[in-house]
């Protein structure tokens, strides 16, 4: 039944221009015509409740029925959301604010919520920190975030309409990454987005992925980042990074650091950190979150109760064409 209503949603929410594009982008990268194309999208939808940006995104034309069960695709995710996650509970991960509330002890930086604060809290925290990272309240894959400085205002009334008229309501530390993750890319703070569900009052890490950012402030997949898996027993990279656009990276185009082989600094505090962490709102089991290393130790930047899949078994980071989906099974089904 939650297959079909997948379906039924997703017929009725398809851009018509999108999928012709998808079809095209799938055409000159297979042989196979757009008729062919077409059939195999509605197959994949109909069995894998995969949607045409799943089908190009995780190259599913070009794997076979048993490769194809092992893909999270867009309905898995959103029915293991809708399966772990209780709505009741998952404010708290919507509001950046609610989140920096609820998850203090993880976060490691001051931070402010200029709704709440007094003038002279304000004033003290931009005397510690003139120059700081302004957040709207809500909002995914780094939009809307800006680096200010209070010096490129007139006044803390300047400042202060300035962040209201654009809805950055939360200030926070600017964070000074590790120095080994500093030499992958010094532009961005290079997270590492770990996934983690619980299942019998225990956290599970499912999977971990380093997301490195490529000449932006921002390292976010979607925003002209790239992003990689990594090995979670031991923080190791072992594939290329990949963009959105397909791109692949044995070393990083800007700072020439090897990304095969990379080794991300104290990775057994970082999954120490989200393990406890996720114990903090047990009624929503699943979250991806998004943890920043510091010479002084990993912090939690935030979590989400929807972790996007569009990071799960890219094509270069699948051995033998195997997805991410046995992972969770394992510890689902355990």
């Amino acid at each position: 039944m939650a297959r079909v209503s997948y379906l039924i949603k997703r017929v009725f929410s398809m851009n018509f221009h999108q999928i012709r594009e998808k079809v095209k982008e799938v055409r000159q990268k297979s042989s196979k015509s757009s008729v062919s194309i077409l059939f195999d999208m509605l197959v994949c939808g109909i069995r894998y409740q995969a949607g045409y940006t799943d089908y190009a995104l995780f190259e599913m034309y070009n794997l076979n029925t048993a490769q194809r069960k092992t893909v999270v695709t867009r309905g898995i995710n959103n029915s293991f959301v809708k399966r772990f996650n209780n709505p009741a509970f998952t404010p708290c991960f919507e509001d950046k604010r609610k989140f920096n509330r609820k998850f203090a002890l993880f976060l490691h930086r001051d931070w402010i919520d200029i709704e709440r604060a007094d003038r002279k809290a304000l004033e003290e925290f931009l005397s510690k920190n003139p120059q700081f990272i302004a957040k709207p309240a809500k909002g995914m894959c780094g939009k809307g975030i800006e680096k200010l400085s209070f010096s490129d205002f007139e006044s803390l009334d300047a400042l202060c309409d300035y962040l209201k008229e654009n809805s950055l309501l939360l200030l926070e530390q600017i964070i000074v990454q590790n120095k080994v993750m500093s030499e992958l890319h010094p532009y961005a703070v290079n997270t590492i987005r770990v996934i983690t569900l619980r299942k019998d009052d225990r956290t599970h890490v499912v999977a971990a992925y380093l997301r490195i950012g490529n000449g932006k402030h921002v390292d976010n997949f979607n925003s002209g980042g790239m992003v990689v898996p990594v090995e979670e027993d031991r923080g190791e990279v072992i594939y290329p990074a990949l963009d959105k656009k397909g791109e692949i990276y044995d070393k990083h185009p800007l700072t020439k650091v090897s990304i095969k082989g990379f080794k991300i600094p104290m990775w057994k505090e970082i999954i120490e950190l989200v393990k406890i962490a996720g114990s903090v709102v047990p009624e929503v089991g699943l979250v991806g979150w998004d943890v920043a290393l510091t010479d002084k130790g990993p912090l939690i930047i935030e979590g989400n109760d929807f972790p996007g899949h569009d990071i799960y078994g890219l094509a270069p980071h699948r051995k033998d064409g195997i997805g991410v989906l046995p992972k969770f099974l394992k510890i689902i089904n355990s």
